[in-house]
């Protein structure tokens, strides 16, 4: 098999920082051993999380076994996921800020047609959905666990508590019309197609607003691997959760 060089568009910042959380770890359990050094396993990680790369190539070009690979990633992503922030965390830091921007992104699986739970009639593919909320400027604040692509924008957002803390902590927030009856705490475009101007302009600054938001979906869409999930969809939230810890470690 041909190997070949590479490189991850990630800085070292980001690989030091998962470096000392698998330090940390192996402190913890102890291990005396292993077939990768701490800064391997990491760069491991990381070209997984980031490239996508499959456990074949990844085995290949690391010198280990698939099985060994598999091993590495998965305890790399829950020690991230451990430190991701919780709704409570992401409040004390919302609260700081002029307003947030709600919504939500369909991040595509690998599933047969007859998974219709999580199949998406919006976006005609199967896939789970994740909630975010970001700052002003666009900054991904946090995520949420993922649910099965056919829950509605809304549906996610009432059962994750978004829309309860927010007006619990009486903050403003923005959203697409997906979030229609939220409530008081999410401001939503008018619907129709015969508005009025005053309607339109409404509409029309509310849309520049909330454009901000799409900037973390290209965040987290940037990490390739969210692009075609292929792993069980009960790994999804903590592959999303660590992907947003090293995002703010990047930062």
């Amino acid at each position: 098999m041909l190997v070949y060089p590479s490189s991850i568009d990630l800085s070292t910042r980001t690989l030091r920082f998962l470096a000392g959380q698998l330090t940390a770890r192996r402190g913890d359990i102890g291990t005396r051993w292993r077939r990768l050094p701490v800064a391997r396993q990491a760069l491991l990680a990381l070209a997984q999380l980031r490239c996508g790369d499959t456990y074949a190539r990844l085995a290949a070009g690391f010198g280990i076994g698939i099985a060994t690979v598999h091993r590495y990633i998965r305890e790399a992503i829950e020690v991230l996921a451990a430190l991701a922030p919780t709704l409570a965390d992401a409040m004390r830091t919302i609260r700081t800020k002029a307003f947030v921007i709600l919504d939500g992104t369909l991040l595509p699986i690998d599933r047969i047609a007859a998974d219709t739970p999580y199949y998406c009639g919006k976006h005609k593919r199967h896939g789970m959905n994740v909630q975010v909320l970001t700052d002003p400027f666009g900054r991904l604040l946090w995520a949420s666990p993922a649910l099965p692509g056919s829950t509605h924008d809304l549906t996610a957002a009432r059962q994750h508590g978004n829309i309860d803390a927010l007006a619990a902590a009486g903050l403003k927030c923005w959203a697409d019309k997906a979030y229609q009856g939220a409530g008081r705490p999410v401001r939503v475009p008018f619907r129709g197609r015969h508005l009025k101007q005053w309607k339109r302009r409404h509409n029309t600054t509310h849309a520049k607003i909330r454009c901000l938001g799409e900037q973390a979906m290209a965040t987290l869409k940037g990490w390739r691997l969210l692009r075609k999930l292929r792993c069980s969809t009960n790994r999804i939230t903590a592959i999303v959760q660590a992907v947003l810890v090293l995002h703010h470690a990047s930062a």
